[in-house]
């Protein structure tokens, strides 16, 4: 009986000791910003609170304060790594677990993977938040080969810590940063991520896809409005060209007060870098409410007037674009008559760079 006893506990000894073994083999490695490129961002991390914040830290008290708050959210921040593994996992920790009842929280606070297939950015999948502490598996079964993937962070939410899994024994290499200048939006809401359904989808992160260039999101939800010091930041950043889509959160008389200071600090750095106005995205209700529409023409020509004289007044390399048309025709493109879905924002990013094209805008 007694050696009956003693081999069954061997053989349980050995059973969890090969248990414990094949765990360790199958354990997942986690790396933290050492380990990936930070991209969508045009402040030196030194300069911030956090990497993944928008704003240095010395304009803390240079912003009003709501374009600060809005400054920690992640908009347009992603991650760029190459591995080999066959797995890809992530944890990441929000800051404040934002909800609204008008946006997906996939899209608020959700991060996003994409994987470069044949010189395409392709997407994978979406790392849905259930708390401010998250975890997903985003692909696994991947057959052995070098890849390059790229990882949006949240645009509505913000981010203190991010770190990519992947499958133990495996490679991750931070690639080389783009030699290519980026482009630099600053606007509103919408172009913060209002409200697509991952951040894959904001319209920012489509042209970068599409354009394979960097973009730089300055959306800050209703608060995009010109204001100076976000002027005197964006002078600073080396662009290929900065895209101004402010309107839906200004009056025409901030547009009158603001177009030409906002482009004399952007040009007193930038002598010759395009700047683009764009003019206040199509309200879908403005069919219904003429109030809407004449304050959304209203503004149109108030930035019309003030492009005009830059122009006139000599300065070069200013483009002007007009929104007519820019969501479609259908009304679809919308949540909330103003706010894109993920419809809206392929068109948007469509149009947008159509019109990049017609006024010859390069990347440098």
């Amino acid at each position: 009986m007694y050696k009956i006893i003693i081999l069954f506990l061997i053989s349980s000894i050995s059973n969890v000791a090969f248990s414990q073994e094949s765990t360790n083999k199958d354990q997942t490695v986690y790396y933290g910003k050492e380990s990936f490129l930070i991209e969508g961002t045009g402040v030196a991390e030194s300069e911030k609170e956090s990497p993944y914040d928008r704003l240095p830290a010395s304009y803390k008290d240079k912003v009003r304060k709501p374009v600060w708050d809005l400054s920690k959210n992640s908009a347009g921040i992603s991650l760029r790594f190459n591995s080999n593994s066959s797995s890809v996992k992530v944890k990441w920790a929000l800051l404040n677990d934002t909800k609204m009842n008008h946006m997906a929280e996939t899209g608020i606070k959700g991060v996003d993977l994409y994987c470069k297939v044949n010189g395409i950015w392709t997407y994978v999948n979406t790392g849905r938040p259930t708390a401010k502490e998250n975890e997903a598996s985003l692909i696994s079964g991947l057959s052995p080969a070098e890849r390059e993937f790229k990882l949006y962070l949240p645009p509505y939410d913000g981010t203190t810590k991010v770190e990519i899994g992947l499958e133990s024994g495996s490679t991750i290499t931070k690639p080389a940063a783009d030699k290519k200048l980026p482009i630099v939006f600053y606007g509103t809401s919408i172009l913060q991520g209002g409200c697509a359904s991952r951040p894959g989808m904001v319209f920012t992160s489509i042209i970068s896809r599409k354009l394979n260039v960097d973009c730089i999101n300055f959306g800050f939800s209703g608060n995009g409005r010109m204001d100076p010091p976000m002027a005197e930041l964006i002078s600073g950043i080396k662009a290929s060209y900065y895209v101004i889509d402010c309107l839906p959160n200004m009056t025409a008389k901030m547009v009158t007060d603001s177009v030409i200071p906002l482009a004399k600090t952007i040009r007193s750095k930038n002598s010759n870098t395009p700047i683009v106005f764009v003019e206040n995205v199509e309200y879908t209700r403005t069919i219904f409410q003429a109030s809407l529409l004449n304050s959304m023409n209203e503004k149109n020509q108030a930035l019309r007037t003030e492009f005009d004289k830059l122009v006139k007044g000599g300065m070069k390399d200013f483009i002007y674009i007009s929104a007519a048309g820019s969501i479609g025709t259908d009304y679809e493109g919308t949540v909330d008559g103003t706010h894109l879905t993920d419809l809206g924002y392929l068109r948007y990013a469509d149009y947008l760079i159509q019109k990049f094209e017609e006024n010859k805008l390069v990347i440098r």
